[in-house]
């Protein structure tokens, strides 16, 4: 049992050391020329489509690369207090994944 854990473990460390640039969050710089070449959609519009699919106040966003498309990440405080994650394809703006990060 032991051996099995540490096996696991030893895979997951591994798994995030090996992380490529490309699948780490994306710099101001390289969003403003994906916004530029038309390949992402402005933040503001991802924000208001945020708003129709999980009210609250957002509170961080990330543009990060995944699966070869640009994904904004956002972290939405509601009313409840419930922080919750919206993931919005980048480029048209669709629904991806709503997760509460408080469960």
């Amino acid at each position: 049992m032991k051996r099995t854990l540490f096996t696991c473990l030893s895979i997951s460390v591994s798994a995030v050391l090996a992380v490529s640039p490309a699948q780490a969050d994306e710099s101001a710089s390289v969003a403003r020329q994906l916004l530029k070449e038309g390949k992402i959609m402005p933040l503001q519009e991802i924000l208001t489509k945020a708003k129709v699919i999980k009210p609250g106040q957002v509170i961080e966003t990330d543009l990060e690369k995944d699966d070869g498309r640009y994904i904004y990440e956002l972290e939405i405080l509601d009313e409840q207090g419930q922080v919750w994650e919206l993931e919005l394809d980048a480029q048209t703006g669709e629904f991806v994944e709503l997760e509460n990060e408080d469960n």
